[in-house]
Order: structure tokens, then sequence, then C-alpha cells
């Protein structure tokens, strides 16, 4: 019961994130989105799917071998819209007039590390490989290449993206790239040693561990105050602009934005829109 909410809930977690990323990329890459009808199609896909492959986290708990074959074909069935996603991100920037602020940045960064998270979901997915990573540190690897990478650098993206329509004010974009460039190093040096953890057969959900797994979980541990450092960092950035930042009064505070929100003026209002907007 658990994971038949469980599955569905992280998706649910991710999809926002994807709207995030195909909201950014187009800006800085001064390009329409690529392929924005597949792009729908796509989400759609993955919101039905979500809902249908829940067990693949539960093959070692006896079930049939129908019903594994059934959750590891369906999971697997997973990457080809999200791969649809990747494509079209990756061909949007393609040969574009690129820049690399700092939700760029995080935007990119997101597009690498969910990838990756991708390929080790599809590892997990076979199911007689499962088996030998069910439970390790290659699970926690790969949960968190997926929603630390998605959920969190997406999310950190939208902040820098949005913050100047919500308050009126620029933040620092020289510690906001000092910040993407710590989080980006702290994430690596936390997580991916994690893989090397796993497969060597480190298992997960324990307070204490083997002598011969201590030098990567000292490597990781390191890299998780990095990371968490990274964090402080952000939220000063986010007070200091919104206490002392430089005001912004245009209404399209970047270049390339598209959407009703550029419209409105900066900061937005309360109410939005006395009349409902014509959409051409």
């Amino acid at each position: 019961m658990f994971w038949f909410f469980g599955h569905p809930e992280v998706y649910i977690i991710i999809l926002p994130a994807f709207g995030v990323i195909s909201a950014i990329i187009p800006t800085f890459s001064r390009k329409p989105l690529f392929g924005y009808s597949s792009m729908v199609y796509a989400t759609a896909a993955i919101a039905f799917l979500s809902f249908i492959v829940w067990a693949h986290h539960m093959f070692t708990v006896g079930m049939p071998l129908t019903g594994e074959l059934y959750f590891m074909y369906a999971t697997m069935l997973i990457a080809v819209p999200t791969g649809v996603k990747v494509f079209n991100w990756v061909t949007t920037m393609f040969r574009g007039a690129m820049s690399f602020e700092t939700p760029m940045l995080f935007a990119i960064a997101f597009v690498i590390l969910f990838t990756i998270g991708g390929f080790t979901g599809l590892m997990l997915s076979i199911a007689p490989s499962d088996i030998q990573y069910h439970d390790t540190y290659f699970v926690v690897a790969h949960f968190h290449y997926v929603m630390v990478a998605g959920a969190v650098f997406s999310g950190t993206a939208a902040i820098y993206y949005w913050l100047p329509k919500w308050c009126g004010k620029m933040y620092d974009e020289t510690m906001g790239k000092l910040q993407f460039w710590i989080a980006f190093i702290g994430f690596n040096i936390t997580f991916f040693p994690q893989h090397f953890l796993g497969l060597a057969g480190m298992p997960r959900r324990y307070a204490d561990y083997a002598l011969q797994f201590s030098d990567w979980n000292m490597v990781s541990s390191v890299g998780a105050f990095i990371y968490g450092g990274a964090q402080v960092l952000l939220l000063y950035n986010v007070v200091r602009t919104i206490v002392a930042g430089e005001p912004v009064s245009e209404p399209k505070t970047w270049e390339g934005a598209e959407g009703l929100e550029w419209t409105v003026a900066t900061p937005a209002p309360y109410h939005t829109f006395s009349t409902p907007p014509e959409v051409k």
C-alpha cells in the first residue's frame, strides 16, 4: 500500500520540475521550446505510467514471475517519454544564442544529473539486476540523483528565475553562480560515491556499516557539508535580495522570457489581471 501511493508521489514532485525547466531553457537559449506538442504528450504519458509501475520497488517480496515481468516492462517504458523530454531540452539549446545566468546553470545541471539518475533507474527496473541492487546504497544514489538533482535543482532555478518578478529586486549574480558551483560540486561528491558503496554491497537504512565502506562514506559526508553550505548561501542571497537588492522595474526581467507573468508590472500586483488576458 505504501508503494501504491509512494511511487506516483515522486512523479507528482518531478512533473512541476519539468515545467520549470521547459520555461527556463528556452528563455536563455533565445529559442522556442523544441517539440512543444511532444513535450505535452510525454508529460501526460509519464503521469499515466507513474500509476502502473509501483511494484518495481517490490521485486524481492516474492511476487509471481508474470507480475515481475509486467512491472519491469512498464518501468522501462517510462524511459521513452522521459528520453523525449531530454532530447527536446537539448535540441532547444542546440545552436541557440545561449547565456549562462544562474537559472540556466541550474537548468543545465538538472538535465545532466537527472539523466544520470534516469540511467541508474533503468538498471534498477530490470528485475534480475534489482534483486542485487535492492536496499543498497545504489538505490540511495539513484533516488537522490532523480529527486535532489531533479526537484531541488529545478526549484532553485525557479527561485532565481522568478525572484526578480516576485520582489522587484535583482539578486547578486556572482553570488548565485558561486552558490551553483558549490552546490553542483558538493552534490556530486555526496551522492556519486554512493553508487560504489551500493555496488560493493553496503545496505541502506543501517546505523552502522562495515569498515571497508568507511572511506567512501567519509567522502560522501564531506560532500554533504559542502552541499549544505551552498543552501545557506542561497538563503542569504534571497534575503539580501529582498532587503537590499537592486530595484527592477521592467515587466520582462529576462530577454526572451515568455509567459503571462512577464506582461504585468514588476513586482507582480496582488490581483494580476482585472480582466482575463487575451492570449494569441
